[in-house]
């Protein structure tokens, strides 16, 4: 038995080693060179954690009020974290609300005026006091495994600080990894062009400096015509045009990254463009323009299919959350899943259909989504005089939406001015299933509709809709069935 005792100890130690190194919290270390967010500070286990600063609205579009600058911050850990937070400009705080509202999160006032959250486990969220006003969004990741070598030739590596390659532009090709580590800020944009290509870290890609539509790359992470591309972990700040655009790709991975957008318009978060195979899981999208735009940019590129989206939460200030469609050159859009969705902020169509130029846009499904109603969608007194009971059989199409059209779902093929070929396209096969509506009084609507005769919408299953605690039915105003529609069935 003796001779065990050695083996017994060290199996016990490298055990208590694992956990502890387990249990390791780590936050955002402060790059040199950084201006720090002038709004909130945050601290974890008496450490402090750097707070970015994002802005919204640049010129020229300061005309529209989102809120103005707002902050963000990351910390790694696996296990349930309590996170310290200070509001450092002296509004007026009454109440913090944290979203996503599923993520159950009640913040603790402290008699020194500042605020304690628990966060369970590896999530993202928004603090907020009055909506969209300077809020401070929380990024918890689970820890880095496998961190590059810096020595690897393969791998392009950003410590901590701030770095602005030669002529912005950065080009991965076959095999190659770009690392960016904690406190990493790299102003830049990203060409790949290749297969099996990494982009990961918990650094920051930042294209703020960039006028709208002015950057050093067609996309700030264009991905095209390339295989088995990994982007994780990293943060996205202030895209000076669409964000992340794979296009003519297959097997594109896309987990925990965080897009912290709302700077210019055009700054579309996630789109798949005539791609196959794209997984987006674990993340954070902050938008003017669409959070994700599944599009067809030219036939010659192939279908845009196999799109699966899950576990992520989607903050768009102007456009849809997701648009399918508008650019539809490809013969199929299809196998496209949505589920486990947190809406935060919305205020248009959130999910918008509309297939043209003869895409058949077909088996789509809509699972576990939940909206989250704001001041920007509130109606005029005279409409909350009619849903003053929140009773959804008494809202009418007639009442004052303008502005606030907060569509679920609309799903009808069309023409626009984006298409090339002045047809509409197909719909068939739509599920739309668990969705729940919860926030301020507002108009929350569905609309489904076929374009013609040749171009109908043939199949709809919409199963347990819940809006503000009422079931939708057949007979709900809220759903709006039109013509050129076959097979549709509510319950």
């Amino acid at each position: 038995m003796k001779r065990y005792i050695p083996l017994i100890l060290g199996l016990l130690a490298a055990v208590l080693s694992s956990n502890a190194a387990r249990a390791e919290i780590r936050v955002t270390p402060t790059p040199d060179g950084e201006p720090a967010s002038e709004y909130w500070s945050v601290e974890v286990d008496g450490k402090s954690s750097f707070v970015y600063a994002a802005r919204t609205a640049d010129p020229p579009f300061e005309k529209y009020d989102y809120g103005g600058e707002y902050a963000f911050t990351s910390i790694d850990a696996d296990e349930p974290v309590t996170v310290t937070i200070r509001e450092l400009s002296g509004a007026k705080i009454d109440a913090l609300t944290v979203r996503p509202l599923s993520a159950q999160i009640e913040p603790v006032k402290n008699d020194d005026g500042s605020y304690t959250l628990t966060i369970d486990q590896p999530r993202q969220i928004s603090v907020e006091y009055n909506g969209r006003v300077h809020p401070l969004l929380i990024f918890v990741n689970p820890p880095e495994e496998n961190v590059p070598n810096a020595e690897d030739p393969n791998v392009i590596y950003y410590p901590r600080g701030v770095h602005r390659p030669k002529g912005g532009a950065i080009n991965l090709s076959d095999n190659q990894t770009l690392y960016l580590a904690p406190g990493a800020v790299v102003h830049c944009g990203i060409n790949v062009h290749g297969e099996n290509v990494t982009i990961r870290g918990r650094g920051i890609i930042d294209s703020s400096d960039w006028e709208w539509r002015q950057g050093p790359t067609g996309h700030v992470v264009s991905i095209n015509a390339s295989k088995n591309v990994r982007l994780e972990g990293v943060t996205i700040r202030g895209a000076s045009h669409w964000t992340v655009v794979p296009v003519n790709s297959d097997d594109v991975s896309i987990d925990n990254i965080k897009l912290c957008g709302g700077r210019v318009q055009n700054d579309d978060g996630i789109n798949p463009c005539n791609s196959r195979r794209v997984t987006v899981k674990n993340a954070f999208i902050r938008t003017d323009d669409d959070c994700m735009a599944l599009k067809g940019l030219d036939f010659k590129y192939g279908n845009c299919e196999d799109i699966y989206v899950e576990n992520c939460v989607f903050w768009c200030d102007r456009a849809r959350i997701v648009l399918m469609g508008h650019e539809s050159r490809a013969e199929y859009m299809r196998r496209v899943t949505f589920k486990d969705i947190d809406v935060i902020h919305a205020q248009t169509r959130n999910f918008l259909l509309e297939p043209g130029e003869r895409m058949k846009m077909e088996d789509a499904l809509f699972e576990n989504i939940r909206f989250e109603t704001g001041v920007e969608n509130a109606l005029s007194p005279e409409a909350l005089e009619k849903m003053k009971d929140l009773d959804v059989s008494k809202l009418r199409f007639d009442i004052d939406v303008a502005n606030r059209d907060n569509w679920l779902f609309v799903a009808r093929p069309t023409v626009n001015r984006y298409m090339q070929v002045q047809e509409p396209g197909h719909i068939a096969n739509v599920t739309i299933r668990n969705i729940t509506v919860e926030g301020l009084p507002s108009f929350c609507g569905m609309l489904f509709s076929g374009a013609d005769e040749t171009h109908r919408f043939k199949g709809l299953s919409i199963e347990n809709v819940t809006v503000f605690g009422q079931k939708l039915d057949a007979a709900s105003p809220l759903v709006r069935i039109g013509d050129f529609i076959d097979d549709v069935s509510i319950k």
